[in-house]
């Protein structure tokens, strides 16, 4: 049983925190946390040791009403690997601690690529970083997650000449307030490409890839104009079964009447969805068009939750000998990812009881 670390238990922290006790082979180690918050107060009710993560805000824990179990350190000792989850640049700053008790480490995307060794999507490059024998290894983004999902299997199945997508980015998170746009678009940055399509190299690095994006003032989720430049002729519907096979891409069909992020979230929280959580990349199957090499679609990209499925592979990368395609059934499995499947498949699967489930393989 790996003995898992989460240091930061904010938005990612606690559903890669829920993520890892739902797995059969894992265990949250304990959680830590800067301020004792109500954040905090819901980690020690869903039984996770709370550590303080700075030594000097021990007392206002105290203070607080919430038990400490140790400070960061003791965390890291007590840890078989560390998911690093805190605000982006703290996470550089953390690796010395984790190397200072020999304990390996995941990073988020909000970090520099240099943070780490090597950088992570499941289906992009799980066999080499798990052959690579890195020990601190850097989830991607959402949006890289997102635009890996898709590019991987479209360039496995007939080849990518050329990549480009426009984000349309969510201003900030809804826990967000003093974040993005209140009432504009901004192109976010200006200048092209924007981060995302240099980021998506550090894990498809022979991929042709460019990216533009757009902030705009929403806190839903992100929505992604995608155009794809096949090296092979390809039918729409074609390109549909290739995208339906991938057990992380949801393909929204045109009856479901979903005009955007805002029924994707009321969709997801229909079906039980812990936070109405979408863990796959949302594809309007209407959208999938395709004229001569060149195939078009509209992708939505949850930013709260998309990449935690991928830490917990990321988990299984660094620390087992587990293969791509048994650890993405297993954490699908365990976490219930995927809308194709019936309401009794889900059922077992939660239970634990053997239920199938596709790989990316």
């Amino acid at each position: 049983m790996l003995r898992v670390g989460v240091n930061g238990y904010g938005t990612i922290g606690k559903r890669v925190a829920d993520a890892v006790a739902a797995q059969p082979d894992m265990e949250v180690a304990g959680v830590a946390k800067t301020t004792p918050n109500f954040e905090a107060e819901a980690a020690h009710r869903r039984g996770y040791p709370v550590h303080a993560a700075r030594e000097d805000r021990r007392d206002a824990f105290d203070d607080a009403g919430v038990p400490v179990a140790g400070d960061l350190d003791d965390l890291v000792v007590e840890s078989d690997i560390v998911v690093d989850c805190t605000p982006a640049g703290i996470g550089a700053e953390n690796r010395a601690v984790y190397e200072r008790h020999d304990t390996p480490a995941l990073y988020q995307g909000g970090e520099d690529a240099d943070v780490a060794d090597a950088s992570f999507n499941a289906r992009a490059n799980y066999d080499e970083v798990a052959a690579s024998d890195a020990e601190h290894v850097r989830v991607v983004s959402c949006n890289t997650t997102g635009l890996s999902r898709v590019l991987a299997p479209l360039d496995e199945q007939y080849g990518v000449e050329k990549a480009r997508a426009t984000l349309v980015r969510r201003g900030g998170d809804p826990s967000q307030p003093d974040r993005g746009p209140i009432n504009d678009i901004l192109p976010d940055p200006v200048t092209v490409p924007s981060h995302h399509g240099p980021d998506v190299n550090t894990v498809l690095p022979d991929l042709a890839v460019d990216t533009m994006g757009v902030t705009v003032p929403a806190t839903l989720m992100h929505l992604h104009s995608v155009n794809v430049t096949l090296e092979t002729e390809a039918e729409a519907a074609a390109v549909a079964e290739t995208l339906t096979d991938e057990s992380r891409v949801f393909l929204v069909p045109g009856d479901a009447r979903v005009a955007g992020p805002a029924h994707l979230k009321e969709y997801a929280q229909d079906a039980g969805r812990p936070r109405g959580d979408l863990w796959e990349n949302c594809v309007w199957a209407e959208s999938i068009a395709v004229e001569g090499r060149d195939l078009y679609f509209f992708q939505a990209i949850h930013q709260e939750s998309d990449v935690v499925p991928e830490n917990v592979d990321a988990i299984r990368a660094v620390c087992t000998d587990t293969e791509a395609a048994e650890s993405v059934v297993e954490t699908n499995r365990a976490l219930g990812v995927g809308f194709g499947e019936s309401e009794e498949t889900r059922r077992v699967a939660a239970d634990g009881e053997g239920a199938t489930a596709s790989a990316d393989d």
